[in-house]
């Protein structure tokens, strides 16, 4: 009976981002939807390192992809009969190739977490270095390779399906949005946040687009508001000096737990103005029924549900006069009818309902020998 691989990158121990935790999301929809017909092959991060490496990596083996491992899956495929392979990033092209060159009747589906180019010429903007150049020369390689060798291509939105017909000139064939396991363990409380003051909050890992939009935010309008925003992240410790002055932000960095800076919250802020795919954030503030002020980039993939959710604001003067109103209006501090759009468009529940709609209509399960 043939089986489904699932090619992803191994957990690391150090707290996830978006990326890995979509990653876990879907592999355990998976585990769900194929039971025994799933096979897993994890990545190990391989440095790149030395010449060979660095040409090797201009080829597409990048991210844990090198010739041994590439021979390795080919040999997992044979003998453990896999029909099928998902591939958990673009960033993996190379293995798209070789499998279709090497192997007679194999089909892969690859799921992008961005148009990896449109996300690595951003990053390479902000911080110009001859390092960037190679990883965004790399990563368009590699995804060049995924657009070409694979059978059936997702994206999150509408958006980056858009993106890869522009620099690619091939469509998605499906479509999975944003999903987030629920961190929601508790009954929400109604109690207000430290020192029990109204608050605004930003919650982000250190990459690119993040803090530049903060940074942005920050200088341009926190100090036209009374309210505090506390800003919450991975990596923005680094920022501390640069982002708190004024007296009313305050940067936290990494927590433990999220949930009590969420549902504590007056609104989430989302000032990003640059990136790909969509931002977790949103689905996360919706997650912990909160109401998100923030851009046109922020809402990339969540257009449906923008107006019902937040406010758009892509200015300076936007964004001061929302968060002004927002200051002076009463807000529940979890709102079910927010938590209802993220149980019904971004749980897991959902992603597993998307993705048996993908695996069993598109390339037919039960046709191809796959488990139930």
């Amino acid at each position: 009976m043939a089986k489904l691989m699932l090619i992803t990158a191994r957990a690391d121990g150090v707290p996830a981002g978006g990326r890995a935790l979509l990653s876990k999301l879907h592999k355990r929809c998976l585990e769900a939807i194929l039971n025994d017909g799933l096979v897993v092959h994890e990545l190990d991060r391989v440095p790149v390192s030395g010449l060979c490496a660095r040409l090797n990596a201009l080829r597409g083996y990048i991210d844990g992809i090198t010739p041994g491992v590439q021979a390795t899956i080919l040999a997992r495929v044979r003998e453990d009969s896999v029909g099928c392979i998902f591939l958990d990033g673009s960033n993996l092209g190379r293995v798209a190739s070789e499998l279709k060159k090497r192997l007679d009747g194999v089909e892969v589906i690859t799921f992008f977490h961005n148009v990896e180019a449109r996300f690595f010429l951003g990053a390479l903007k902000k911080h110009r270095s001859a390092h960037a150049i190679g990883v965004l020369l790399a990563n368009c390689v590699a995804e060049w390779l995924s657009v070409r060798y694979s059978d059936r291509l997702i994206t999150l939105s509408d958006r980056d399906s858009r993106g890869l017909v522009r620099l690619y000139g091939r469509t998605a064939t499906d479509i999975l949005p944003m999903a987030l396991e629920d961190k929601l363990t508790s009954e929400p409380r109604s109690a207000q946040g430290p020192c029990g003051q109204d608050y605004s909050l930003f919650v982000g890992g250190a990459f690119y687009a993040n803090a530049s939009g903060i940074e942005w935010y920050v200088d341009r309008v926190a100090p036209e508001l009374g309210m505090k925003l506390y800003i919450v992240g991975r990596g923005l410790e680094t920022l501390r000096g640069r982002l708190e002055h004024g007296g009313n932000v305050q940067v936290v960095g990494s927590v433990d737990r999220l949930d009590h800076w969420y549902l504590n919250a007056k609104g989430v802020i989302a000032p990003i103005f640059d990136g790909s795919g969509m931002k977790t954030k949103v689905a996360e503030a919706l997650m912990y029924g909160k109401r998100i002020v923030g851009t046109t980039e922020a809402f990339s993939g969540y257009e449906d549900v923008a107006d019902q959710v937040g406010w758009i604001c892509n200015t300076k003067e936007e964004f001061v006069s929302t968060m002004r109103r927002l200051e002076g209006i009463s807000l529940p501090r979890f709102d079910p009818s927010l938590r209802a759009i993220y149980e019904q468009h971004y749980s897991y529940e959902a992603a597993f309902a998307r993705l048996s709609q993908i695996l069993d209509c598109r390339i037919g399960l039960e046709g191809k020998g796959f488990a139930p």
